[in-house]
C-alpha cells in the first residue's frame, strides 16, 4: 500500500500540471492556433506569475506553500468551503476553455483594437501582481477556508490588507474581467461572471467567519471597512 505522504505528493503534482501548466495553454491546444500571441502571453503570465510567487512566497514563508499543497485534505475545512473551493477550480478550468472554443469555431463577439488589448494586459497584470502580494505578505493565505490554529493565526493588516480586506479575490477578480477583452472573447465573460458569483459568496463566508472565530479580526474590520474594492464593498 502507498504511503499517504506519496499520495499526496503525487496528486499534488497531477493537480499543479493540470491547473497550473494545462489550463493556461487550454486556449493554444483547442484552437490549434500557435500564432496566437495573445494566448500565448496569457499562457505564461499564468505559468510564470504562479513560479514566482511561489518562491517570493516561500522565502518570507517556507511553511505557507506546504500549507496550500495540502489543499482539501484539512479535516478542519469550512463544510460550505467543500463546495465553493471546488467551484473555483471549476471555473478557473472553464475561463481558458472556453477562451479556446471560441476562437476555434468563431462564435460571434466583438473584435477589440490592439490599444484597447494592451491596456487590459497592463491591468491582468496589476491584478496578478496585486494578488501575489497579498500572498507573500499573509503567511496564513491557504487555499480553503479554515482557522489554522496549529500554525498560530492570527490577523494580517499589512501590505495590500491595509486596503481592504481580501486583495487575494480582489486581485483575481481584476484579471478574470479583463483577460476576455485580452483574448478578444465576449463569451469569456459567461465564466467570468460564474466565478465572480462563487468568489463574492466566498469572501462573503469567509469574512463572516473570520469574524467570529479570528481574535482581533472584528477591530482589525473596523479600521479596514471594506472586503473587496475600497468605497464600495
Amino acid at each position: 500500500m502507498e504511503n499517504p505522504k506519496n499520495q499526496l505528493t503525487i496528486r499534488t503534482i497531477v493537480q499543479m500540471l493540470v491547473f497550473i501548466v494545462l489550463a493556461p495553454f487550454l486556449p493554444l491546444l483547442i484552437s490549434w492556433n500557435w500564432g496566437w500571441w495573445e494566448a500565448w502571453v496569457y499562457a505564461l503570465i499564468g505559468i510564470l506569475g504562479f513560479v514566482v510567487s511561489r518562491v517570493l512566497a516561500a522565502r518570507r514563508h517556507p511553511d505557507l506553500l506546504a500549507e496550500r499543497a495540502k489543499f482539501m485534505q484539512h479535516e478542519d475545512i469550512k463544510p460550505w468551503d467543500n463546495v465553493l473551493a471546488r467551484l473555483v477550480g471549476l471555473g478557473g478550468g472553464l475561463i481558458p476553455l472556453v477562451a479556446g472554443l471560441d476562437a476555434r469555431y468563431a462564435w460571434p463577439g466583438v473584435d477589440f483594437s490592439l490599444p484597447v488589448e494592451l491596456v487590459a494586459l497592463a491591468l491582468i497584470l496589476v491584478g496578478f501582481a496585486f494578488g501575489s502580494w497579498a500572498l507573500m505578505e499573509n503567511r496564513f493565505f491557504s487555499g480553503v477556508v479554515r482557522i489554522q490554529k496549529e500554525r498560530g493565526h492570527h490577523v494580517v493588516s499589512t501590505g495590500p490588507y491595509a486596503w481592504v480586506r481580501h486583495p487575494g479575490y480582489a486581485g483575481a477578480l481584476l484579471t478574470y474581467w479583463l483577460t476576455p477583452i485580452f483574448l478578444d472573447s465576449l463569451w469569456m465573460f459567461i465564466p467570468v461572471a460564474f466565478m465572480t458569483i462563487v468568489l463574492l459568496v466566498r469572501t462573503d463566508l469567509e469574512d463572516r467567519t473570520l469574524h467570529k472565530e479570528l481574535p482581533g479580526y472584528k477591530e482589525y474590520a473596523q479600521k479596514t471597512r471594506f472586503r473587496l474594492l475600497p468605497g464600495i464593498w
